[in-house]
Protein backbone atom coordinates (compact mmCIF):
# COMPACT_ATOMS: atom_id res chain seq x y z
CA UNK A 1 0.00 0.00 0.00
CA UNK A 2 3.12 2.35 -0.79
CA UNK A 3 1.69 5.74 -1.07
CA UNK A 4 4.42 7.64 -4.15
CA UNK A 5 3.41 9.60 -6.54
CA UNK A 6 4.63 12.64 -9.04
CA UNK A 7 2.53 14.83 -6.45
CA UNK A 8 5.53 14.44 -3.94
CA UNK A 9 7.57 16.88 -4.74
CA UNK A 10 4.93 19.67 -4.04
CA UNK A 11 3.82 18.22 -0.70
CA UNK A 12 6.94 17.93 1.23
CA UNK A 13 8.23 14.33 -0.14
CA UNK A 14 10.77 12.29 2.11
CA UNK A 15 13.25 10.47 -0.30
CA UNK A 16 12.35 8.26 -2.78
CA UNK A 17 9.03 9.81 -3.52
CA UNK A 18 7.31 9.44 -0.22
CA UNK A 19 5.02 11.98 1.10
CA UNK A 20 5.74 12.87 4.87
CA UNK A 21 1.68 14.03 5.78
CA UNK A 22 0.83 10.76 4.10
CA UNK A 23 2.98 8.79 5.84
CA UNK A 24 1.75 10.37 9.23
CA UNK A 25 -1.65 10.30 7.99
CA UNK A 26 -1.64 6.35 7.91
CA UNK A 27 -0.05 6.15 10.85
CA UNK A 28 -2.53 7.94 12.97
CA UNK A 29 -4.82 5.48 10.65
CA UNK A 30 -3.20 2.44 11.62
CA UNK A 31 -3.27 3.51 15.22
CA UNK A 32 -7.05 3.67 15.23
CA UNK A 33 -7.89 0.19 13.87
CA UNK A 34 -5.70 -1.08 16.32
CA UNK A 35 -6.94 0.76 19.09
CA UNK A 36 -10.68 -0.33 17.80
CA UNK A 37 -9.87 -3.69 18.28
CA UNK A 38 -8.15 -3.58 21.22
CA UNK A 39 -10.64 -1.74 22.71
CA UNK A 40 -13.50 -3.69 21.86
CA UNK A 41 -11.71 -6.88 22.69
CA UNK A 42 -10.53 -5.64 26.06
CA UNK A 43 -14.31 -4.84 27.26
CA UNK A 44 -16.17 -7.48 25.49
CA UNK A 45 -13.46 -10.16 27.59
CA UNK A 46 -14.11 -7.75 30.28
CA UNK A 47 -18.02 -7.18 30.22
CA UNK A 48 -17.73 -3.37 30.65
CA UNK A 49 -16.42 -0.14 29.47
CA UNK A 50 -13.67 1.88 30.05
CA UNK A 51 -12.73 6.00 28.95
CA UNK A 52 -11.20 4.31 25.56
CA UNK A 53 -14.68 3.51 24.34
CA UNK A 54 -15.58 7.29 23.86
CA UNK A 55 -12.00 7.78 21.96
CA UNK A 56 -13.28 4.76 19.55
CA UNK A 57 -16.94 6.40 19.20
CA UNK A 58 -15.32 9.52 18.35
CA UNK A 59 -13.42 7.88 15.13
CA UNK A 60 -15.92 5.52 14.27
CA UNK A 61 -17.02 7.68 11.14
CA UNK A 62 -13.68 8.29 9.90
CA UNK A 63 -11.55 5.72 11.03
CA UNK A 64 -12.40 3.30 7.80
CA UNK A 65 -12.61 6.23 5.36
CA UNK A 66 -10.21 7.99 5.78
CA UNK A 67 -7.84 4.65 4.96
CA UNK A 68 -9.78 4.21 2.25
CA UNK A 69 -9.51 7.34 0.90
CA UNK A 70 -5.87 7.18 1.16
CA UNK A 71 -5.21 4.53 -0.21
CA UNK A 72 -6.98 5.57 -3.18
CA UNK A 73 -4.60 8.92 -3.49
CA UNK A 74 -1.76 7.72 -5.95
CA UNK A 75 -3.72 5.08 -8.20
CA UNK A 76 -4.00 7.22 -11.14
CA UNK A 77 -0.30 6.76 -11.59
CA UNK A 78 -0.52 3.16 -12.12
CA UNK A 79 -4.17 2.42 -13.47
CA UNK A 80 -2.85 2.63 -16.84
CA UNK A 81 -0.81 0.15 -16.55
CA UNK A 82 -1.45 -3.27 -18.26
CA UNK A 83 -3.44 -5.57 -16.74
CA UNK A 84 -0.59 -8.54 -16.18
CA UNK A 85 1.10 -5.66 -14.17
CA UNK A 86 -1.62 -4.16 -12.29
CA UNK A 87 -3.03 -7.54 -11.29
CA UNK A 88 0.29 -8.31 -10.03
CA UNK A 89 1.04 -5.03 -8.06
CA UNK A 90 -2.72 -4.34 -6.59
CA UNK A 91 -3.99 -7.76 -6.15
CA UNK A 92 -1.50 -10.76 -6.07
CA UNK A 93 0.22 -8.77 -3.81
CA UNK A 94 -2.46 -8.36 -1.30
CA UNK A 95 -3.68 -11.93 -1.83
CA UNK A 96 -0.26 -13.15 -1.36
CA UNK A 97 -0.22 -11.57 2.29
CA UNK A 98 -3.92 -12.11 2.73
CA UNK A 99 -3.33 -15.71 2.25
CA UNK A 100 -0.11 -16.19 4.55
CA UNK A 101 -1.50 -14.25 7.09
CA UNK A 102 -5.26 -16.02 7.66
CA UNK A 103 -3.31 -19.23 7.67
CA UNK A 104 -0.72 -17.75 10.44
CA UNK A 105 -3.81 -16.43 12.44
CA UNK A 106 -5.88 -19.82 12.14
CA UNK A 107 -2.58 -21.57 13.80
CA UNK A 108 -3.35 -19.36 16.73
CA UNK A 109 -6.89 -19.80 16.89
CA UNK A 110 -7.88 -23.23 15.99
CA UNK A 111 -6.96 -24.53 19.27
CA UNK A 112 -10.01 -22.34 20.43
CA UNK A 113 -12.08 -22.62 17.29
CA UNK A 114 -11.73 -26.41 17.78
CA UNK A 115 -13.19 -26.35 21.63
CA UNK A 116 -15.95 -24.49 20.45
CA UNK A 117 -16.96 -26.00 17.60
CA UNK A 118 -14.61 -29.29 17.26
CA UNK A 119 -11.26 -30.21 14.90
CA UNK A 120 -13.75 -31.26 12.00
CA UNK A 121 -15.59 -27.92 12.28
CA UNK A 122 -11.69 -25.91 11.76
CA UNK A 123 -10.73 -26.61 8.36
CA UNK A 124 -14.13 -26.21 6.80
CA UNK A 125 -13.89 -22.90 8.75
CA UNK A 126 -10.20 -22.56 7.21
CA UNK A 127 -11.79 -22.76 3.56
CA UNK A 128 -14.44 -20.32 4.61
CA UNK A 129 -12.08 -17.54 5.49
CA UNK A 130 -11.14 -17.08 1.49
CA UNK A 131 -14.76 -16.17 0.96
CA UNK A 132 -15.81 -14.71 4.01
CA UNK A 133 -12.42 -12.96 5.32
CA UNK A 134 -11.04 -13.57 8.58
CA UNK A 135 -10.90 -11.44 11.82
CA UNK A 136 -8.91 -8.95 10.91
CA UNK A 137 -7.65 -9.31 7.44
CA UNK A 138 -11.07 -8.05 5.88
CA UNK A 139 -9.20 -4.49 4.51
CA UNK A 140 -6.52 -6.50 2.46
CA UNK A 141 -9.03 -8.43 0.97
CA UNK A 142 -11.53 -5.81 -0.23
CA UNK A 143 -8.51 -3.53 -0.93
CA UNK A 144 -7.77 -5.55 -4.33
CA UNK A 145 -11.82 -5.32 -5.16
CA UNK A 146 -11.64 -1.59 -4.71
CA UNK A 147 -8.45 -1.50 -7.72
CA UNK A 148 -10.30 -4.11 -10.25
CA UNK A 149 -13.68 -2.16 -9.75
CA UNK A 150 -11.99 1.02 -10.25
CA UNK A 151 -9.71 -0.33 -13.62
CA UNK A 152 -12.75 -1.97 -14.98
CA UNK A 153 -15.10 1.18 -14.83
CA UNK A 154 -12.18 3.81 -15.68
CA UNK A 155 -14.38 4.42 -18.87
CA UNK A 156 -17.52 4.79 -17.17
CA UNK A 157 -17.91 8.77 -15.63
CA UNK A 158 -16.21 9.25 -12.74
CA UNK A 159 -19.26 11.36 -11.16
CA UNK A 160 -21.66 8.33 -12.24
CA UNK A 161 -19.60 6.07 -10.21
CA UNK A 162 -19.04 8.01 -7.23
CA UNK A 163 -22.92 8.39 -7.21
CA UNK A 164 -23.28 5.09 -7.23
CA UNK A 165 -21.17 4.45 -4.23
CA UNK A 166 -22.28 7.71 -2.65
CA UNK A 167 -26.05 5.99 -2.70
CA UNK A 168 -24.30 2.55 -1.64
CA UNK A 169 -22.58 3.86 1.43
CA UNK A 170 -25.99 5.69 2.65
CA UNK A 171 -27.84 2.58 2.23
CA UNK A 172 -25.91 1.10 5.33
CA UNK A 173 -26.95 -2.67 3.36
CA UNK A 174 -26.10 -5.15 5.70
CA UNK A 175 -26.13 -9.07 4.24
CA UNK A 176 -24.39 -10.09 6.82
CA UNK A 177 -21.49 -10.78 4.02
CA UNK A 178 -18.24 -9.13 5.05
CA UNK A 179 -17.20 -8.22 1.43
CA UNK A 180 -20.89 -6.93 0.24
CA UNK A 181 -21.30 -4.86 3.14
CA UNK A 182 -17.80 -3.57 3.83
CA UNK A 183 -17.85 -3.04 -0.19
CA UNK A 184 -21.20 -0.93 -0.55
CA UNK A 185 -20.08 1.21 2.89
CA UNK A 186 -16.38 1.72 1.60
CA UNK A 187 -15.82 2.25 -2.18
CA UNK A 188 -16.87 5.15 -1.96
CA UNK A 189 -13.76 6.91 0.05
CA UNK A 190 -11.49 4.34 -2.07
CA UNK A 191 -12.76 5.79 -5.38
CA UNK A 192 -12.99 9.35 -3.82
CA UNK A 193 -9.21 9.50 -2.96
CA UNK A 194 -8.87 8.41 -6.40
CA UNK A 195 -10.74 11.16 -8.44
CA UNK A 196 -9.57 14.24 -5.74
CA UNK A 197 -6.40 13.51 -5.23
CA UNK A 198 -5.21 16.87 -6.46
CA UNK A 199 -7.45 18.13 -4.27
CA UNK A 200 -6.25 16.65 -1.58
CA UNK A 201 -3.04 17.32 -1.86
CA UNK A 202 -4.21 21.45 -2.58
CA UNK A 203 -5.78 20.61 0.61
CA UNK A 204 -2.49 19.41 2.09
CA UNK A 205 -0.36 22.45 0.34
CA UNK A 206 -3.18 24.87 2.71
CA UNK A 207 -2.79 23.10 5.62
CA UNK A 208 0.89 23.85 5.44
CA UNK A 209 1.11 27.53 4.35
CA UNK A 210 -1.64 28.14 7.01
CA UNK A 211 -1.83 26.14 10.23
CA UNK A 212 -3.48 28.51 12.41
CA UNK A 213 -6.48 27.86 9.80
CA UNK A 214 -6.05 24.56 9.67
CA UNK A 215 -6.09 24.55 13.49
CA UNK A 216 -9.16 26.35 13.68
CA UNK A 217 -10.77 23.86 11.12
CA UNK A 218 -9.78 21.00 13.22
CA UNK A 219 -11.44 22.30 16.55
CA UNK A 220 -14.53 23.50 14.32
CA UNK A 221 -14.61 19.61 12.72
CA UNK A 222 -13.90 18.28 16.22
CA UNK A 223 -16.67 19.65 18.02
CA UNK A 224 -19.44 18.66 14.88
CA UNK A 225 -18.08 14.86 14.91
CA UNK A 226 -18.32 14.52 18.74
CA UNK A 227 -21.24 16.38 18.99
CA UNK A 228 -23.48 14.03 16.27
CA UNK A 229 -21.77 10.87 17.85
CA UNK A 230 -23.05 12.27 20.99
CA UNK A 231 -26.22 12.64 19.83
CA UNK A 232 -25.95 9.04 17.82
CA UNK A 233 -26.90 10.63 14.68
CA UNK A 234 -23.55 9.70 12.80
CA UNK A 235 -24.78 6.92 10.77
CA UNK A 236 -27.96 9.04 9.51
CA UNK A 237 -27.98 8.49 5.97
CA UNK A 238 -26.12 11.80 4.27
CA UNK A 239 -24.50 12.40 8.02
CA UNK A 240 -22.74 9.42 7.72
CA UNK A 241 -21.02 10.39 4.41
CA UNK A 242 -19.95 13.72 5.64
CA UNK A 243 -18.41 12.75 8.76
CA UNK A 244 -16.61 10.30 7.17
CA UNK A 245 -15.31 12.72 4.66
CA UNK A 246 -14.65 15.05 7.14
CA UNK A 247 -13.35 13.38 8.82
CA UNK A 248 -10.69 12.12 5.99
CA UNK A 249 -10.26 15.81 5.37
CA UNK A 250 -9.15 15.94 9.10
CA UNK A 251 -6.30 13.35 8.93
CA UNK A 252 -5.13 14.76 6.04
CA UNK A 253 -4.64 17.64 7.64
CA UNK A 254 -3.34 16.76 11.05
CA UNK A 255 -0.47 14.80 9.70
CA UNK A 256 0.14 17.64 7.53
CA UNK A 257 0.76 19.68 10.56
CA UNK A 258 2.53 16.77 12.18
CA UNK A 259 5.13 16.84 9.62
CA UNK A 260 5.03 20.65 9.02
CA UNK A 261 6.82 20.29 13.01
CA UNK A 262 7.66 17.08 12.51
CA UNK A 263 6.39 16.16 15.77
CA UNK A 264 5.39 12.46 16.48
CA UNK A 265 7.55 11.18 14.08
CA UNK A 266 6.52 7.56 15.51
CA UNK A 267 3.64 8.13 13.99
CA UNK A 268 5.23 8.67 10.39
CA UNK A 269 7.41 5.76 11.09
CA UNK A 270 4.05 3.62 11.78
CA UNK A 271 2.30 4.67 8.71
CA UNK A 272 5.75 3.66 6.84
CA UNK A 273 5.05 -0.02 7.99
CA UNK A 274 1.25 0.11 8.71
CA UNK A 275 0.55 -3.24 6.47
CA UNK A 276 3.41 -4.46 8.79
CA UNK A 277 1.60 -3.33 11.54
CA UNK A 278 -2.22 -4.55 10.77
CA UNK A 279 -0.91 -8.21 9.50
CA UNK A 280 1.07 -8.89 12.93
CA UNK A 281 -0.66 -6.86 15.37
CA UNK A 282 -3.07 -9.36 16.65
CA UNK A 283 -0.91 -11.62 18.23
CA UNK A 284 0.94 -8.96 20.75
CA UNK A 285 -2.92 -7.62 21.27
CA UNK A 286 -4.45 -10.90 22.64
CA UNK A 287 -1.88 -12.08 24.25
CA UNK A 288 -1.43 -8.72 26.33
CA UNK A 289 -5.28 -8.31 26.79
CA UNK A 290 -5.30 -12.37 28.08
CA UNK A 291 -2.45 -11.69 30.23
CA UNK A 292 -3.64 -7.80 31.94
CA UNK A 293 -7.32 -9.37 31.92
CA UNK A 294 -6.10 -13.01 33.98
CA UNK A 295 -3.87 -11.04 36.60
CA UNK A 296 -6.07 -8.37 37.12
CA UNK A 297 -2.99 -5.75 38.16
CA UNK A 298 -4.33 -2.99 36.35
CA UNK A 299 -8.28 -2.57 37.42
CA UNK A 300 -8.89 0.76 35.26
CA UNK A 301 -10.52 -0.88 31.83
CA UNK A 302 -9.89 2.26 29.97
CA UNK A 303 -6.03 1.95 30.60
CA UNK A 304 -5.99 -1.84 30.14
CA UNK A 305 -7.49 -0.87 26.47
CA UNK A 306 -4.59 1.76 26.23
CA UNK A 307 -1.80 -0.28 26.65
CA UNK A 308 -3.08 -2.85 24.77
CA UNK A 309 -3.23 -0.93 21.91
CA UNK A 310 0.66 0.32 22.67
CA UNK A 311 1.80 -3.29 22.66
CA UNK A 312 -0.47 -4.19 19.36
CA UNK A 313 1.66 -1.60 17.77
CA UNK A 314 5.14 -1.97 19.40
CA UNK A 315 4.75 -5.71 19.56
CA UNK A 316 4.17 -6.16 15.76
CA UNK A 317 6.78 -3.51 14.93
CA UNK A 318 9.00 -6.08 17.00
CA UNK A 319 7.76 -9.04 15.30
CA UNK A 320 8.66 -7.62 11.88
CA UNK A 321 12.39 -7.16 13.22
CA UNK A 322 12.78 -10.25 14.69
CA UNK A 323 11.31 -11.76 11.21
CA UNK A 324 13.75 -9.42 8.96
CA UNK A 325 16.56 -10.93 11.61
CA UNK A 326 15.39 -14.47 11.64
CA UNK A 327 15.78 -13.70 7.33
CA UNK A 328 12.12 -14.92 7.92
CA UNK A 329 11.51 -11.46 5.20
CA UNK A 330 8.52 -13.67 3.68
CA UNK A 331 6.50 -13.17 6.49
CA UNK A 332 6.33 -9.16 5.26
CA UNK A 333 7.65 -9.49 1.60
CA UNK A 334 6.19 -10.49 -1.11
CA UNK A 335 9.26 -13.59 -2.69
CA UNK A 336 9.76 -13.25 -6.59
CA UNK A 337 8.18 -16.79 -6.67
CA UNK A 338 4.98 -14.99 -6.08
CA UNK A 339 4.95 -12.02 -9.06
CA UNK A 340 2.72 -12.41 -12.18
CA UNK A 341 4.78 -9.56 -14.08
CA UNK A 342 8.07 -9.13 -14.14
CA UNK A 343 9.48 -5.31 -12.99
CA UNK A 344 12.66 -3.91 -13.72
CA UNK A 345 15.47 -4.09 -11.08
CA UNK A 346 13.54 -5.79 -9.09
CA UNK A 347 14.58 -7.08 -5.56
CA UNK A 348 14.12 -10.97 -4.37
CA UNK A 349 11.08 -10.19 -2.04
CA UNK A 350 8.72 -7.13 -2.49
CA UNK A 351 7.66 -5.63 0.81
CA UNK A 352 4.26 -5.60 2.18
CA UNK A 353 4.32 -1.76 2.14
Amino acid sequence: MTMNGTSAATSGSLGAGRVDWVDYAKGICIIMVVMMHSVLGVEKAAEQTGFMHYVVMFAKPFRMPDFFLISGLFLSVVIGRDWRTYLDRKVMHFAYFYVLWVTIQFGFKAPSLAAEAGWDKVGLMYLESFIEPFGTLWFIYLLPIFFVVTKLTRNVHPLIIWLIGAVLEMSHIVTGWTVIDEFCSRFVYFFTGYIVAAYVFALSDCARARPGLALAGLAAWALVNGGLVGLDVSEWPIVSLALGLAGACAIIVTGTLLARAQWLTFLRFCGEHSIVIYLAFFLPMAASRTLLLRFGVIHDIGLVALIVTAVGVAGSLVIWRLALAARANFLFERPAAFWIAPKKAAPSLQAAE
